[in-house]
């Protein structure tokens, strides 16, 4: 399953670029991109796992970046 989501207040594309680097590295997730500029992010992952998936998301990107939210 491939969606995309809305990022707000992703502050550095540096940031950007680790937070992409640590969301591929989750188990189930088969690819995934973050846009700085856009502030948008796509997320391709396992299907029957996709909402755990994405509370790991939220996890590793208020790591990187405590003010940034991913709007669903």
């Amino acid at each position: 399953m491939k969606k995309k989501y809305k990022l707000q207040d992703l502050d550095c594309a540096n940031c950007a670029a680790k937070m992409e680097e640590a969301i591929k590295k989750i188990p189930g997730v088969n690819d995934a991109s973050v846009n700085f500029m856009m502030q948008k992010m796509t997320i391709d992952a396992d299907d029957g796992r996709f909402d755990d998936i994405m509370k790991e998301v939220q996890s590793v990107c208020s790591k990187v970046e405590p003010d940034c939210v991913i709007l669903m």
